[in-house]
């Protein structure tokens, strides 16, 4: 007999994240997350969406053994600025089961009813960020690149037969940099950046809090009010992402675009640190570490997932330029391939610049939506 209980100690977390090692046990892709670092998500630490609102993680048990999870909640501050009721899901896992699933999506529908809330959307960061958000739906003939999502297929069968549709689907785009031709870019790059006058920085590290004021004024400007999923995040917010991602940042592969000292626009890239995660299985400590630093010097690739450009500047090539930059510093770092991820399909002019430096869409992450 199944059985769904919520979780509501440090133990039941454990076990919550613990699952996922049952489930990828046999899967060649699957790359296990730091156990203490999901562990710090969950319990809220620099979590800005478990703090904007109630939430939930919920175990399902086949006597006393995990066989699925689920982490439901509201995001109350999107609901307020969007004017909706909405609640989401996220960190979904279960076996092959389909019985199972809708038992967890059963719970995550009462917990939202129970609330006064009619519409599920998800799944979505836990974070309120990049990483895990959407179910990848195409593409399954890899590992994921760093703070992506990666799910068995089944899943998107367990989705569409409990009657969730299709909210967005989101854009992962592949960059050959081993064979591509860089430099063709680099006189039209130089001729849209003269004409128009700005320039591209790479991130400085020394003046941290200044740029990420200008992040800040960037994003306030350029989130288009049309996306129903998202707003632009509170200073607080981001400074509290920038502390997550620290570690791992590489400042070569940001940067932000100025015209003299106003921001126009900026993108983050990182080194795909997932090609380390695979051989850490979940652990830093004690050893990990020694691994962290030799698989480090072995990294050959890139994840840019943020870019944004003002209105006013986004017929003027910038956002090729911020990528055109990124990507020669990767090649200087040898770096073979790079993503871009994720762009939502109705972001065209976004499409379009991404194509039109080489990129290929080769993965498709969905965000569901179903009225409850």
């Amino acid at each position: 007999m199944i059985n769904i209980k919520e979780v509501k100690s440090k133990r039941g977390l454990k076990e919550f994240i613990e699952l996922s090692w049952d489930i990828y046990k046999k899967d060649e892709n699957y790359v296990p997350p730091l156990k203490f670092d999901l562990m710090n998500k969950l319990i809220g630490k620099n979590n800005p969406l478990f703090a904007n609102g109630q939430h939930a993680f919920f175990i399902a048990y086949n006597g006393n053994k995990p066989v699925g999870r689920i982490c439901v909640g509201i995001n109350a501050d999107l609901n307020i600025k969007k004017g909706i009721n909405e609640g989401y899901i996220c960190l979904f896992e279960c076996i092959n089961d389909k019985n199972i699933a809708f038992l967890l999506f059963d719970e995550a529908a009462k917990y939202l009813k129970n609330m006064g809330i009619d519409t599920i959307r998800g799944p979505v960061s836990p974070t309120n960020g990049d990483d895990y958000r959407g179910l990848l739906v195409e593409g399954f003939d890899g590992p994921p690149v760093l703070m992506n999502s990666y799910n068995p297929e089944y899943y998107v069968k367990f989705f569409e037969d409990y009657g969730f549709e299709k909210f967005i689907d989101l854009y992962a785009y592949y960059y050959d940099l081993k064979d591509a031709d860089f430099l063709k870019y680099k006189k039209v790059v130089d001729y849209a950046m003269k004409k128009y006058d700005y320039r591209i920085d790479k991130l400085d590290l020394k003046n941290l809090d200044k740029e990420i004021e200008d992040i800040k004024k960037i994003l306030d400007i350029a989130m288009p009010e049309e996306w129903e999923d998202l707003t632009p995040p509170s200073l607080d917010d981001i400074k509290a992402e920038a502390k997550n991602l620290k570690p791992m940042v590489d400042s070569d592969i940001i940067v932000i675009a100025r015209n003299k000292d106003k921001p126009i626009g900026f993108a983050v890239a990182l080194p795909d640190y997932n090609q380390i995660l695979k051989h850490l299985n979940g652990r830093l400590f004690p050893f990990g570490i020694f691994k962290f630093l030799y698989y480090k010097r072995k990294i050959n690739a890139g994840r840019l997932f943020i870019l944004f450009v003002i209105p006013e500047y986004r017929k003027k090539g910038v956002s090729a330029a911020m990528l055109y930059k990124v990507f020669e510093a990767g090649l200087k770092k040898g770096y073979i391939y790079g993503e871009g991820s994720t762009i939502g399909e109705t972001n065209l002019s976004m499409r379009r610049d991404a194509e039109g430096i080489g990129g290929k869409h080769y993965r498709t992450y969905r965000i569901y939506k179903k009225h409850i």
